[in-house]
């Protein structure tokens, strides 16, 4: 699941056809009205969305949806947009109430980060490299060349000499070329041994012509009695047709010293595809990350062998990196950009060594960045979110969305709390429902299922979250409503949340089948207690709404 951080308001309609349900001399008290919700993630600033929803709300009453996740980038920076957003919440607000629907916007973006960012990139959660080796020259460190980077047998601009391909790769002028891999894996591999807890820029060249598929670069860690880490989750956008491009991607090594780096598709189906003058370089300073939780110390080596700290302002220039987090607005991050120097303040002779250790940002798929939920300001800007969403729509129940968590517990506003991953998320998700609690105290909360779910995200060896997730869901008290969008592990997860008490949410669809909703509602006739089950959501990433129709023909129609 791809989620952009965005907005999100449900519309509650009247029901008439109930979910299925216990038996009436069961219940002590009659049931809440079925969700029957949709998602729509829009941008209420453009007024041509907002006269596009006023049509999508009509239908979906029509067709007896009880609500509507209305995704929106601009709530999680209300102080900053023009009045005309507002005027057009208000649009959408009547268009609701006419329709006989409840809006229920969303809050806490805690994994897709980007857009509560927007207030300060400073925030994000950071990966941490440690003593760096910087080289003095005319006053200015820049990263030396490390000589344990290195690369067993060839060179890396040698594809042909790497440790191992597929026999779908093959040289051709120099360049490796896939050909027609028809579905089958086309790999180009190279070992390679590194520092730990450094930082990595890794570029090549890329030619295609016709080619569908999605070209990538992978770099896998080798841990004894364990399977590879991915240490590169970064998408290249390499179009179907281009000239020779130069794309980029950036990791950290963490704690490994060795990986192998694959160029590579692993679901091509026609067409060919060129890779050239692979590089692979340690870095210093990259989209550097500036706050207490982050701390940058530079230390320079003595003749006698100790170090010496060099102070910020004092030996050196105040340090930050211009374009982190700033590209193409506040908030965004670009996975490769030229990084800075360290400038010096007092003489230091050339060649003199430097070490240096300091925090970054790295990037998920295209462009998605997690906030550091350790940080006091992040709380702060939670809370103001949630003051100023529900000043504006005063809203019956908010949307928490908690989701897809791929990075968490690096720097050192987390390592220092000493919990587990799973820990700092339930803290977080504590925090949360309390904020939301003390803004709107009768709201009813939702929120996604997969980073509290042990048979989806809750777990180990999560991207690039370190430690154990397990244990999120203590974070999750029983009157949070979840809404569960795994469908391969639907029955597992809806009966997860539902035994420990939580109402529980189908949220199906995906741009997929419409009949596919029938696994949702079988799985919902085995949870335990039935009573749990609080209905379905059409959801959509691809603003896909031509099944809308469909969909409530197959989930509630029947």
């Amino acid at each position: 699941m791809n989620r952009h951080a965005a907005i999100t308001i449900v519309c509650t309609l009247a029901a008439t056809v109930a979910p299925r349900q216990a038996p009436a001399q069961a219940q002590t008290q009659p049931p809440p009205p079925p969700d029957r919700l949709l998602y729509c993630p829009t941008n209420l600033q453009v007024d041509d969305n907002v006269t596009a929803l006023e049509a999508l709300f009509a239908r979906a009453a029509d067709a007896g949806y009880t609500g509507v996740l209305l995704a929106d980038s601009k709530l999680a920076r209300l102080a900053d947009v023009p009045d005309r957003y507002f005027i057009n919440a208000r649009r959408v607000k009547a268009a609701a109430r006419d329709e006989g629907l409840e809006i229920i916007p969303a809050l806490f973006p805690i994994g897709y980060s980007n857009d509560l960012l927007w207030h300060d990139p400073n925030l994000a959660e950071a990966l941490p490299v440690r003593d760096a080796p910087f080289i003095v020259r005319a006053g200015v460190a820049s990263l030396a060349h490390d000589p344990a980077l290195t690369l067993p047998g060839s060179d890396m601009t040698d594809l042909a000499a790497w440790s191992w391909h597929d026999d779908t790769v093959a040289p051709d002028n120099g360049a490796a070329l896939t050909a027609d891999p028809a579905g089958r894996n086309a790999r180009l591999v190279q070992r390679i041994t590194l520092r730990p807890y450094r930082q990595y820029h890794v570029s090549v060249r890329i030619k295609t012509q016709g080619f569908r598929g999605t070209p990538e670069i992978k770099a896998l860690a080798t841990r004894e009695g364990r399977e590879p880490l991915s240490l590169i989750y970064s998408s290249l956008g390499v179009r179907p047709d281009q000239n020779w491009t130069t794309h980029h991607a950036v990791f950290n090594s963490l704690e490994h010293t060795e990986i192998s780096l694959y160029f590579g598709c692993w679901d091509g189906s026609t067409g060919k595809l060129w890779w050239d003058d692979a590089r692979i370089e340690e870095v210093g300073l990259l989209n550097l990350v500036r706050r207490d939780g982050a701390p940058l110390s530079v230390h320079l080596e003595t003749a006698a062998g100790q170090t010496e700290p060099l102070r910020e302002g004092v030996d050196f220039e105040p340090l930050t990196d211009p374009l982190m987090g700033v590209h193409p607005w506040p908030g965004e991050y670009t996975v490769w950009h030229e990084p800075p120097s360290i400038k010096l303040l007092r003489e230091v002779p050339d060649g003199a060594r430097l070490r240096v250790s300091y925090s970054h940002v790295v990037t998920i798929h295209d462009g998605q960045v997690m906030i550091c939920p350790s940080e006091p300001r992040t709380i702060e800007l939670l809370r103001d979110q949630a003051q100023r969403v529900h000043a504006l729509w005063d809203a019956p129940a908010y949307f928490m969305s908690h989701d897809e968590i791929r990075c968490l517990n690096q720097d050192d506003s987390c390592r220092r709390r000493h919990l587990t991953a799973g820990e700092i998320l339930a803290d977080n998700t504590r925090q949360c429902l309390a904020i939301l609690r003390e803004v709107a105290p009768q709201a009813r909360a939702y929120v996604w299922s997969d980073m509290f779910d042990p048979n989806h995200n809750a777990h180990d060896d999560y991207y690039l979250v370190r430690g154990d997730l397990a244990g999120s869901w203590e974070g999750l008290d029983q009157s949070v409503i979840v809404a569960c969008w795994y469908y391969d592990k639907r029955e597992a997860s809806l009966n997860w949340f539902a035994s420990r008490g939580n109402p529980v949410l189908a949220a199906g669809y995906y741009d997929g089948p419409v009949k596919r909703v029938r696994g949702w509602l079988d799985a919902a006739d085995a949870i335990d207690p039935p009573s749990n089950f609080r209905g379905l959501m059409y959801t959509t990433w691809l603003h896909r709404y031509d099944d809308l129709e469909a969909f409530a023909t197959e989930a509630w129609g029947r």
